[in-house]
């Protein structure tokens, strides 16, 4: 009988682990699945984040194409006024030989011009009479004389002009350099 016992409770001990072992497995199954269903949630969300940013940066380029293509439009809206003056000066020489008026159109526009820059921080490079620079100046010749110091700027051929403290075209020079004594 002690044997029929022991028999009996390790059917009962066999069929616990079985049952057990049946329960283990369903459980990483269903662990298996859930892990299974987040990753492709995951995955689904990467791709979605990753077309988002496509999407993004596509925007981004057209945005930039499209304020590069008109950055200048209000600079060139202005000078339409320059060349309106101009095209109203030609015009007036047809009608008119007067010289005094053509001078004082042109000297009009110049000014509004200048007026221009100003607007859009444009300024000339100070060149006349100072020391050469090679960072705003293009020394184009040089010249002996006792007039200026050695290096200095002699005459301005054609103005330099800066941009927001950037150069845009540097200041063509004569630089001066001493008069070699002949012995």
């Amino acid at each position: 009988m002690a044997k029929k016992k022991k028999e009996n409770e390790t059917s009962k001990t066999d069929s616990s682990v079985k049952k057990a072992k049946t329960k283990i497995n369903s459980d990483k199954k269903e662990n298996r699945e859930d892990l299974k269903k987040q990753l492709a949630s995951e995955k689904d969300k990467v791709l979605r984040l990753a077309a988002e940013f496509e999407n993004y940066k596509k925007r981004k380029q057209r945005e930039s194409d499209e304020f590069k293509k008109f950055a200048n439009e209000t600079i060139f809206r202005q000078l339409l006024t320059v060349v309106d003056n101009l095209e109203r000066a030609i015009s007036s020489t047809k009608e008119n030989s007067d010289k005094k008026g053509l001078i004082e159109g042109i000297k009009l526009t110049y000014k509004e011009i200048l007026k221009l820059f100003e607007t859009f921080n444009v300024k000339t490079v100070e060149a006349e009479n100072q020391m050469f620079d090679p960072n705003f100046h293009q020394a184009v010749t040089q010249v002996e004389t006792d007039e200026f110091p050695e290096n200095y700027v002699s005459t301005v051929l054609q103005k330099g002009y800066l941009l927001h403290d950037r150069l845009i075209r540097p200041a063509m020079v004569v630089v001066s350099k001493k008069v070699k004594i002949k012995t």
